[in-house]
């Protein structure tokens, strides 16, 4: 199954973020600071020079700093890069009518062999599927499309939301439970119907293939951003972390964030992204597999940072779904970093793990509630 161009599907424009020219210890009395413990001094960037590098990729963008090493040339880390964003989209983008999800998701019902990387992908995600009872799902590209989310574009304003019976019919081909899967023959079952999607995973998969792309050329110190979700390894040519402004929710009670991202990986999911409001209601993007309707449990964003950029969009998405209350106990049990903000009648509530409080730079500040 062939690689394509990116997608030309329309999606919201990503959040702006600040790519690694933050300078918070200047100004740590206005600004909440993380910095992860690391054992001894990091090390050297292969060279002085940063280049800076931007484009378009999965209806979002990308942006780029990298330092790499002498002799390997900006066209060389810009091809680099834009081959695994093409790969990525040519596998994952339903978007793509010529990509191997849409092959899939278009299929007869029967079982069907998947390449390697495609394969990876989905066992990862079923895998989070079964550790989070569904929180997790890449199988309800039905809902997605249903409620507007998904290629065949929004719902009309004219339209009422998806009756219960649309809902229902679309859940009788969704479910993470229901994909069967051969592992030997990299089989996947399509039951008729099915449609796979990675929306809540992919752009966390897509920094994460640019990232060990670059760190095989040599270009250990780099920052990457695609669509809003983060990863930075190595350090900057003078000793400083790659400092990133976390996502700010609009009211949130928490004061402005930065991050040291030192081999680590920043996704936030967030009510206000992608959504379409009706009757006075907010219908975001994330939808619940349990119920076939998008969440609607008060969480306005969640911030996890990971080592994996895959992971950390991925466990943004979980704790969404999962809501205010299991979410967090969720996250404190796996010991995940992790932020939350939920609207409440008293008005906005901070949450965080207290993996994510070890990470402040004053420790002995008072922890919200």
């Amino acid at each position: 199954m062939s690689d394509t161009p990116p997608s030309r599907g329309s999606r919201a424009a990503p959040p702006t973020v600040n790519l690694g020219d933050a300078s918070p210890l200047a100004d740590r009395a206005d600004n909440r600071v993380l910095v992860p413990v690391i054992e001894g001094a990091p090390p050297r960037p292969p060279s002085d020079l940063i280049r800076s590098l931007g484009g378009q990729t999965m209806g979002t963008t990308w942006s780029a700093r990298v330092i790499a090493p002498p002799g390997v040339g900006e066209e060389a880390v810009r091809t680099a890069i834009e081959q695994e964003l093409a790969a990525v989209v040519g596998l994952f983008s339903p978007w793509e009518p010529s990509s191997e999800i849409s092959r899939f998701n278009n299929a007869p019902a029967g079982f069907w062999a998947v390449s390697p990387p495609f394969w990876d992908l989905l066992d990862a995600a079923m895998t989070l599927g079964d550790e989070t009872n569904g929180a997790v799902d890449p199988t309800l590209g039905a809902l997605v499309d249903l409620w507007g989310f998904g290629p065949p574009g929004p719902r009309s304003a004219l339209l009422p939301v998806p009756s219960d019976d649309e809902i229902a019919t679309a859940m009788t081909v969704s479910g993470w439970q229901k994909l069967r899967l051969n592992p030997d023959a990299r089989g996947v079952m399509q039951m008729g119907g099915m449609k796979l999607d990675f929306s809540g995973i992919a752009k966390g998969h897509a920094v994460d293939r640019v990232s060990d792309r670059l760190m095989g050329m040599g270009a250990t110190s780099h920052l990457i951003e695609v669509g809003g979700e983060l990863k930075g390894r190595g350090v900057k040519p003078d000793a400083q972390p790659w400092w990133v402004e976390i996502e700010r929710v609009e009211g949130s009670p928490a004061p402005h964030t930065v991050a040291a991202l030192f081999d680590l990986a920043v996704a936030t999911s967030g009510d206000y992204r992608r959504a379409f409001r009706h009757d006075g209601r907010l219908y975001p993007h994330t939808i619940d597999g349990s119920t076939g309707r998008p969440v609607s449990n008060n969480l306005s964003s969640v911030t996890v940072l990971h080592a994996s950029a895959m992971m950390a969009d991925a466990y943004a998405t979980a704790l969404t779904v999962m809501g205010p209350f299991e979410g967090p106990e969720y996250a404190e049990a796996l010991g995940l970093i992790a932020h939350f903000v939920e609207r409440t009648e008293r008005g906005p509530v901070e949450r965080m793990t207290p993996a994510f409080a070890a990470m402040m730079d004053d420790p002995d500040a008072d922890q919200p509630g």
